[in-house]
């Protein structure tokens, strides 16, 4: 065990954030800014990409995919090693690897280099985000955890609209090479911070390693969600780049799942299901996640696609959702230490459902305040929603648990996120390849004849749009754009249906005031008063 007496502690925690903790969480916002927003801003880059290297889509989506595998593998390693090592030391190497990465990725010179580059910052990514929720958690203690946690949420929703309007101005005024080397900064300062911040490790020899379980979950994660990644390209679980790696990372998975109950320290501590709080909670989540991340996905892609809006002003147009989660968020936060989350939550899904029906109804001119109004009212019910709904999970586990806990929820958070884009981006796919074939014509890409649907998107093109203009005339790109419209429509409404199927773990939320455990397994002095707060 790692033993670190935080000044935050002692007796019973203060009700509002001290100075102190504030400090601690600025280090974690300022790790989870950079590697939330680096997500979001590399994908603006896809394109840039394809044009720099020469290379397809599907080779350069490999540097999103890439670090997504790094990601699954090593996120489940942080709860032993922040056990183990400490998470101060931990979280500073997560940092540095993060930040490494990113300086190398802007000088890579061919495709292959910056692939290999992206899994490095995918290493340290991985860590940032379980190690930061463990280490607020600890901080915060019983009584201020939903406040502390609602900070941390706040990059965790602005990182998909940020990204956008960052990647893409950095991108259109300078080059690609800057939305890696933007990090540098940003990194150096989050390294000298977490040096003075964070209350320094003091380790002891801890549990003992599960090689067995990481020769398991490790590889059985990354192949699933390779697996899973390659779906939207091939369009079909049948083939057997999807198929294949999905069903040996199932069985692998499947196989840690039943070996976990055997040692006493599992690399992933399973047990802590038997927590029904906990179950209930990681459960809403991952129903959530799959829910609204997989759908949130295509909301920028109706504005690129349909509206012919660029990157910069596609990210603005988000921007209301952003506002929306930034209200709310800090009262959610401030709610949730007072009043069980099975009161309030219900209600923010509520908003969710109301302004993501509005998207089920979207056509090829519909309003954008009726659009950026339905955005705000779905902000204001995520801000009440993700993180309430994760302290509720925290908050039920004992202070040592806390480590594998945090791990626990951002390996269902992973695999949620990667189900639910790929999903959504297969289901918009099938429909936009069923549009109707424009006869004397031929992809390029694909050999086949063009179809309305790639009429009417390329029509939006800088080089080649006004060329389709003149070529197939304003009434086709126009039945074009209304097939595309309602095809982001029809994918929506699957999205709303999970949305709503999300009321039904919700419901099983607590609805009465929860008892936090963050100190159930702490000493008591000799006084008989509750001991500091113990970090790792």
């Amino acid at each position: 065990m790692v033993q670190q007496e935080a000044a935050v502690g002692g007796g019973k925690a203060p009700a509002k954030l001290d100075a102190q903790v504030l400090k601690i969480a600025g280090v974690i916002v300022l790790g989870a800014i950079m590697s939330i927003l680096d997500v979001t801003v590399v994908s603006v880059a896809l394109p840039t990409f394809m044009r720099e290297f020469d290379a397809t889509y599907a080779r350069v989506a490999w540097t999103m995919t890439g670090y997504t595998l790094a990601l699954a593998t090593v996120i489940p390693l942080s709860g032993w090693a922040a056990d183990r090592f400490g998470t101060k030391r931990l979280y500073m190497l997560a940092l540095f690897l993060f930040t490494a990465g990113s300086g190398l990725c802007a000088t890579a010179d061919s495709i292959n280099q910056l692939i290999g580059y992206r899994v490095l910052q995918g290493l340290g990514g991985g860590m940032l985000m379980p190690l930061g929720m463990t280490i607020m958690t600890r901080a915060a203690g019983p009584q201020r955890i939903g406040r502390l946690m609602a900070v941390l949420g706040i990059p965790m929703l602005l990182g998909p609209i940020g990204g956008p309007i960052l990647g893409g101005w950095l991108i259109d005024v300078a080059s690609w090479h800057w939305i890696f080397l933007i990090n540098l900064p940003i990194g150096a300062i989050a390294l000298v911070y977490a040096w003075f911040a964070l209350p320094k490790d003091n380790t002891e020899p801890s549990e003992t390693f599960d090689f067995i379980g990481m020769l398991m979950l490790s590889p059985g994660l990354a192949t699933l969600l390779y697996g899973v990644s390659s779906l939207p390209e091939a369009g079909t679980i049948a083939k057997p780049k999807v198929w294949v790696p999905m069903l040996i990372g199932a069985v692998l998975v499947i196989g840690f799942v039943f070996y976990s109950f055997k040692p006493k320290h599992p690399l992933l501590d399973l047990r802590l299901f038997r927590n029904r709080r906990l179950t209930v909670a990681t459960v809403s989540l991952f129903v959530f996640v799959i829910a609204f991340m997989g759908a949130g996905l295509l909301f920028p892609s109706y504005f690129l696609q349909v509206r012919g809006e660029s990157t910069l002003h596609a990210g603005l147009l988000m921007a209301p959702q952003g506002i929306g989660a930034m209200l709310t968020m800090p009262i959610a936060g401030m709610l949730s230490d007072k009043i069980p989350v099975g009161r309030t939550v219900p209600f923010a899904m509520a908003l969710i459902g109301v302004g993501f029906f509005t998207f089920t109804q979207v056509g090829p001119d519909t309003s954008y305040v009726v659009l950026c109004g339905s955005l705000f009212v779905m902000g204001l019910g995520m801000g009440g929603t993700m993180m309430p709904i994760m302290t509720s999970a925290l908050k039920t586990l004992t202070h040592h648990e806390v480590a594998r806990g945090s791990t626990l929820v951002n390996i269902l958070q992973q695999i949620g996120g990667s189900v639910g884009g790929a999903v959504m981006s297969v289901i918009l796919t099938s429909k936009l390849n069923d549009a109707p074939k424009i006869p004397g014509t031929v992809n390029p890409q694909t050999k086949e004849p063009l179809t309305v649907a790639d009429i009417a998107i390329g029509s939006h093109d800088k080089v080649q749009g006004a060329q389709i203009k003149q070529m197939v005339g304003p009434d086709l790109i126009a039945q074009g754009l209304k097939f595309v419209a309602d095809s982001f429509a029809s994918t929506y409404w699957v999205g709303f249906i999970l949305v709503l199927l999300t009321f039904i773990p919700i419901a099983f939320l607590p609805r009465k005031r929860e008892v936090s455990h963050l100190n159930d397994d702490n000493d008591v002095d000799a006084a008989g008063a509750p001991a500091p707060v113990i970090m790792h």
